[in-house]
């Protein structure tokens, strides 16, 4: 392949990674959206509070942590994934940038997603938990399942980073 083509061909595949930006600008609208949500949800909770349960209210509140859980997730998908992936940003020029973001690479970002995911599952466990007059034993049983999986998975993702840091 004659070098200018190889150039060329180098060059459009690095500038591929811009496309990259579309996605997070998806993203940031799907925030919106859990924004949306929450809302609706505090609202259910302020007109219901004085006549619902004390569990009912606990379901709502877990609502709310879990969209908060959600929407960081998101966020962190997106500041890292842009930092990672498309261009660096200087904080110099963003005061209001989290300091962290800048020092999380690939591996941190993976502990973290599966971090925010076992606490997203967990909530959902005690939710469904909480309910336990409208979900059947099968149902917490596969929950509980689906959380030990997202458990074990992390503590191997952490395991296998700590073996690759030592490397």
């Amino acid at each position: 392949m004659p070098a200018i083509v190889r150039r060329a061909l180098e060059r459009m595949l690095f500038a591929s990674r811009w496309l990259l930006v579309f996605f997070y600008a998806v993203l940031v609208v799907c925030v919106a959206a859990l924004l949306v949500k929450a809302g609706q949800h505090a609202y259910e909770m302020v007109m219901h509070v004085l006549t619902a349960s004390e569990t009912q209210v606990i379901l709502e509140v877990l609502g709310l942590v879990d969209l908060t859980l959600t929407a960081s997730l998101i966020v962190i998908v997106i500041f890292s994934g842009y930092e990672n992936f498309v261009s660096r940003v200087d904080p110099a020029e963003h005061q209001s940038w989290p300091e962290w973001m800048t020092q999380i690479d690939f591996a941190g970002l993976k502990l973290k997603l599966v971090s925010s995911i076992v606490a997203i599952a967990a909530i959902h466990l005690l939710r469904h938990y909480l309910e336990v007059g409208d979900a059947s034993a099968a149902d917490l049983k596969w929950h509980a399942m689906i959380l030990l999986c997202f458990v074990v998975t992390g503590v191997l993702l952490a395991i296998g980073d700590k073996i690759g840091d030592k490397h």
